[in-house]
C-alpha cells in the first residue's frame, strides 16, 4: 500500500528517543515510517508499542519482537499501555491528521477530487459515516460543524445549500457534495474552500478533536519524568490544543502558579516555537506544508506533587 513519507521524520524522531533501552509509542502507525525510524534507534531492551484504528495499517506492522501493535483508536491510550504492562513510558509520538494513503483510495471518500462514497471514517467498521452527517444533520448542525471545524465563516450558508440540495435527492458520493456546493464556493479559491469543508466533515465524523483532548490529558501521567511527548499538527486547532496543553499541563493553556508565582506545569518546552519543514520537505512532499511539530519534556516533579507531597 502506498502511504506519504513520513513529515519531519528526523526531527521527531530525534527528540523522541533519549533513551534507546526505554519504552516508546507511535500512537498513529499508518505506514509505519515513524515507527521503523524509532526501532532504528532502540538497542536490544527498547519497545515500542503502536496504535492504529484503520485496518489498511495492519499490512505495514514491521517483524520485529521489539514492536507491538494495537488496533484501536489512540483515545484508549492508558488501558492499552496498562494492558501489555508498558506503563508509563519514555516517550509517545503523535503525527495527527490523515494520511496520503486514505486520501488517494476514493472508496474511503476523503477527497473532493476523487470520486468515492462519502465515507470518511478513520475506522470504516464503526460509527456514522460523511453520508450520515451530510444527509441526517440539520441546517443548525452542519453550520456548526463547518464553522467550527473548517473554521468557515460562511458555515449557515453552506449548511443551507446542503439542505436544499438533499430535499431532492441524497448527496451520497463526494463529488454530488463537490458540485452541490458549486455555488457557495469563492472564485478562485474553490479547492481551498473544498478542503476546508471536507476537513470539517471529517473531523466530525471522527470525533477528531474529542480524542485528542482525551489523549492529551493522559499523556501527563503515562510520562515517565524526562519523557517526551513530540507532536506533528497541520491544522490550527489542533496545533492550538497542543501549544496550550505543552505549555500550562491543560487545555485552556492557563499556567498555574505557586504562592511565590512559580509555574505550575507538567512539561518543559524543548522548543519554544513549532518546528516547521524546510524548503526541500514541503517541495517533495505536499503533506509537509501545514506541518507544526511541538515538543515537550515531563518534568520530574507535577504540579499534582507539588500540591500533594
Amino acid at each position: 500500500m502506498s502511504y506519504h513519507n513520513p513529515v519531519l521524520l528526523h526531527p521527531s524522531v530525534d527528540a523522541l528517543v533519549w533513551n534507546p533501552s526505554g519504552t516508546y509509542v507511535d500512537v498513529t502507525f499508518g505506514g509505519g515510517g515513524h515507527s521503523r525510524a524509532i526501532l532504528d534507534k532502540l538497542d536490544a531492551d527498547g519497545r515500542l508499542i503502536a496504535f492504529d484504528q484503520d485496518a489498511d495499517s495492519r499490512a505495514n506492522i514491521p517483524d520485529d519482537a521489539r514492536f507491538q501493535f494495537v488496533p484501536s483508536n489512540f483515545k484508549n491510550l492508558t488501558r492499552f499501555l496498562q494492558y501489555y504492562n508498558m506503563y508509563p513510558v519514555d516517550g509517545i509520538l503523535a503525527d495527527l491528521g490523515i494520511s496520503s494513503h486514505q486520501i488517494d483510495t476514493p472508496d474511503r471518500g476523503f477527497s473532493y477530487s476523487k470520486d468515492g462514497v462519502l465515507d470518511m471514517r478513520m475506522n470504516a467498521q464503526t460509527g456514522s459515516s460523511a453520508r450520515d452527517v451530510v444527509n441526517n444533520y440539520d441546517e443548525a448542525q452542519l453550520s456548526r460543524v463547518f464553522y467550527t471545524y473548517g473554521e468557515l465563516t460562511e458555515g449557515r450558508r453552506l449548511a443551507r445549500q446542503i439542505v436544499k440540495t438533499r430535499a431532492e435527492q441524497s448527496i451520497e458520493t463526494t463529488l454530488q457534495l463537490a458540485e452541490a456546493l458549486k455555488p457557495c464556493l469563492p472564485k478562485g479559491k474553490e479547492n481551498k474552500y473544498l478542503s476546508k469543508i471536507f476537513q470539517a466533515i471529517r473531523i466530525e465524523v471522527n470525533k477528531e478533536m474529542e480524542v485528542l483532548e482525551s489523549f492529551l490529558l493522559q499523556t501527563t501521567a503515562a510520562l515517565n519524568p524526562g519523557g517526551r511527548l513530540v507532536v506533528i499538527a497541520y491544522h490550527s486547532l489542533e496545533d492550538r490544543m497542543v501549544k496550550n496543553f505543552m505549555r500550562a499541563g491543560n487545555l485552556a493553556g492557563e499556567v498555574e502558579k505557586d504562592f511565590f508565582g512559580n509555574p505550575l506545569t507538567p512539561f518543559k518546552l524543548i522548543s519554544r516555537k513549532a518546528i516547521t519543514p524546510d524548503q526541500e520537505e514541503t517541495l517533495t512532499n505536499p503533506r509537509a506544508r501545514s506541518a507544526k511539530l511541538r515538543i515537550a519534556e515531563k518534568i520530574i516533579v507535577t504540579p499534582h506533587e507539588i500540591h500533594n507531597p
